[in-house]
């Protein structure tokens, strides 16, 4: 029994270091856009007297791949969060019951819908990838 609590105890520390990891990796992808706008702004200001944004300032290409990178590793980050704390939360839900943990089955339950939602994913992104989009062609691929 000792085993199995301490199995238990690694569960909640994963979960834990999901959350962890998801707010650094949206707080990270603040941080750097804000220097990289902030910066961008001062200099063509200050110096160039060009409008926020202008798209002759170098510093706006930084700002918006910054922006792009931040928002996709943030949500990145949140998505692996909400997934480990989901399927450590089934996890230790279903063991609070004897029979539940006596039955192996019951336990690999939620492993196994993790896994399906991860297989399910990866097929959806391959799926993507079999069309070519085109300005006139989106409305099909949406469809499908």
């Amino acid at each position: 029994m000792e085993v199995v609590r301490r199995l238990f105890e690694l569960v909640a520390g994963y979960g834990l270091g999901g959350s962890s990891v998801a707010l650094f990796g949206r707080v990270g992808g603040g941080i750097y856009t804000k220097a990289a706008d902030v910066g961008s702004d001062l200099v063509g200001k200050n110096l160039k007297d060009l409008k926020e944004d202008d798209p002759s300032n170098p510093g706006t290409i930084a700002d918006n791949v910054g922006d792009n990178v931040g928002d996709i590793a943030g949500m990145g980050a949140d998505l692996f969060g909400s997934l480990a704390e989901s399927t450590c939360a089934a996890l230790v839900v279903s063991s609070t019951s004897i029979q539940l943990v006596t039955t192996v089955d019951a336990l690999y339950f939620p492993l196994i819908i993790t896994s399906v939602g991860i297989v399910a994913s990866f097929l959806s992104v391959l799926c993507a990838h079999f069309f070519t989009v085109t300005v006139n062609t989106v409305g099909n691929v949406l469809k499908y």
